[in-house]
């Protein structure tokens, strides 16, 4: 819970008891998670709470938030140390079997140039096929 108080602080967001819980299941879950997927894991906090709160991580850069191909958004913790950048990009995997979507964090996001004129911020990089449980 150190680790997790420590990052928050990094990252500029007041700790509260209900932003560790949710920090702590974004962290436990290993991959990232739709807001459907944190309500359930934690029952204790209301729909509105968890959502306030994802948009307050997302702000502060503690968050990934991604799309997928399946019920929307998905949520990772970001460990990145910055609360002004996300250093943390890399590459998921969307699975069509299972529709659950995996972090390929040794799998960095190619770069690509863009145009002049246009000024990258952020990139997402969605692998789709089978995971190895699913295979």
């Amino acid at each position: 819970m150190e680790k997790l108080e420590h990052l928050l602080e990094e990252h500029g967001v007041k700790i509260t008891p209900n932003r560790l819980l949710i920090a702590k299941a974004l962290q436990e879950a290993g991959r990232p998670l739709s807001m459907m997927e944190l309500e359930s894991l934690i029952e204790t906090i209301d729909k509105s709470n968890v959502f306030r709160t994802l948009l307050v991580f997302k702000d502060a850069h503690l968050v990934h938030a991604l799309e997928d191909t399946g019920d929307g958004v998905r949520y990772e913790l970001c460990h990145s140390h910055h609360d002004g950048r996300d250093d943390d990009i890399h590459v998921h995997f969307y699975c069509t079997h299972c529709h659950r979507t995996f972090c390929l964090e040794d799998t960095p996001i190619p770069p690509v140039s863009v145009p002049d004129g246009y000024v990258q911020e952020t990139a997402s990089y969605l692998i789709k096929g089978i995971c190895p449980d699913c295979q």
